[in-house]
């Protein structure tokens, strides 16, 4: 009997997230209908830059729209180039950046509208890399108190993550030490095809 859990919908998501999604007793389910929060993965992504930790944000339009699957993402400026730029530089010299780079350089190469789309966008595209099929759905409605394991909350862009998590190369290491439960982006340029298998021995508390 598969565990029905609920998880919100990130941009690029934590090494955290990735680690519930690829599990196969996990049937997944994505919320589209809460209100959407600020300052979370929703819209953000946290890589390894040169000067350490550095969040990747999308910007959104504020049109007084609320609800996740409404949000629209915002091109007033063009923050696709500087994202790209950011994760070129951050991790062009890793060992499996040039294996993954043409695919990862098209999540920035379309405009979509919607943040739920891209999100799904970028999502699949990892899935691909990740040479992983992976089923989910979306939710009809919200639900305050589901049935589901809610995982809504458990996930913050300002806290450090509960999860333990071995530490693996990074690029910069040398300088700031390890940064654990970036985008899910710095473990695949970082150790690539092993990636699955250390996000499956990992342990949510």
């Amino acid at each position: 009997m598969k565990n029905k859990i609920l998880l919100p919908l990130f941009y690029l998501p934590p090494i955290s997230w990735f680690s519930l999604f690829v599990r196969e007793d996990n049937g997944i389910l994505l919320e589209q209908f809460e209100n959407f929060p600020k300052q979370t993965y929703r819209n953000r992504a946290a890589i390894y830059g040169a000067n350490g930790k550095l969040a990747l944000i999308v910007p959104i339009k504020h049109n007084g729209k609320r609800v996740m699957k409404d949000i629209e993402i915002s091109y007033a400026e063009d923050w696709q180039k500087l994202h790209w730029k950011s994760i070129k530089t951050a991790y062009q010299s890793t060992p499996y950046f040039e294996f993954y780079e043409d695919r990862l350089k098209s999540i920035f190469d379309q405009k979509i509208t919607s943040l739920l789309d891209f999100n799904l966008n970028a999502l699949k595209v990892v899935l691909k890399i990740l040479k992983k099929e992976r089923h989910f759905g979306l939710t009809d409605e919200y639900i305050k108190s589901p049935e589901t394991k809610d995982f809504r909350e458990k996930f913050s862009a300002k806290s450090e993550s509960e999860m333990d998590m071995p530490e693996y190369y990074q690029s910069f290491s040398d300088k700031y030490g390890f940064i654990k439960d970036l985008s899910i982006l710095d473990l695949l340029c970082n150790i690539g095809p092993e990636s699955v298998t250390y996000l499956k021995n990992l342990q949510l508390k």
